[in-house]
């Protein structure tokens, strides 16, 4: 049986360059021979890509803090059955695009309910399923979400069925809630999260993710 795998999740606010680093880091991973899996979440699994619809879409700004909650754990328990736990027991390094941080952050923190919530039903719904390492790019909230609203405005444009632009229209003091709270949960848990400044340029930004990533995986 291989050992197990490792789990690395990315987390950060929209815009941040997180599907930059993670297709960089898979590259570099792979070139290193290891077996890697990239997901994402909200998503991940044919359920939870469905979720990610109705999550994401602009058309569905009427949810509930609670049901928004409460669909992104129901997409993330799936996740975990469906291709987390599966990739890790075969060894697998697995990449993810955000995790229960992002819940904390978001859910959390910019929209209020807190952090105890967020953490119980983790420990119910995901059996308390922690990271190896979670890498947190960190940025400048007003470039940052520029950034995102112009990424998701063009791919609109293209594939107006591909709507994904509800928390982009939330306002600079949402998204700083969401910021402190990440920085929070960083601070509280200094041994996982590793807070990256992401205000350089993609080559640098990867360089320092793969020196951390390569200590943590003894490569």
């Amino acid at each position: 049986m291989p050992a197990r795998g490792k789990f690395l999740t990315f987390e950060g606010l929209d815009g941040s360059g997180k599907s930059t680093q993670i297709a960089k880091l898979a590259r570099g991973l792979r070139a290193c021979g290891v077996s890697v899996t990239i997901t994402r979440e909200p998503g991940g699994t044919a359920t939870g890509e469905k979720i990610r619809e109705v999550l994401l879409h602009s058309d569905t700004s009427g949810l509930s803090p609670s049901t928004e909650m409460a669909l992104m754990f129901a997409s993330r328990a799936q996740h975990i059955h469906e291709v987390i736990l599966p990739a890790l027991a075969e060894g697998r390094v697995v990449l993810c695009d955000r995790f229960t941080d992002s819940t904390e952050a978001y859910q959390g923190g910019g929209r209020k309910l807190g952090t105890k919530p967020v953490l119980l039903l983790h420990e119910v719904l995901c059996a308390n399923l922690q990271p190896d390492l979670t890498i947190l790019l960190d940025n400048d909230v007003n470039a940052t979400i520029d950034r995102a609203r112009r990424r998701n405005r063009k791919h609109k444009n293209k594939r107006p069925e591909k709507d994904e632009n509800r928390f982009e229209q939330e306002n600079r003091a949402f998204f700083g809630r969401v910021r402190n709270a990440y920085l929070a949960i960083a601070a509280r848990e200094p041994q996982r999260v590793q807070v990256v400044d992401a205000r350089g340029t993609p080559r640098e930004t990867h360089a320092v993710i793969m020196e951390l990533v390569r200590k943590k995986l003894k490569l």
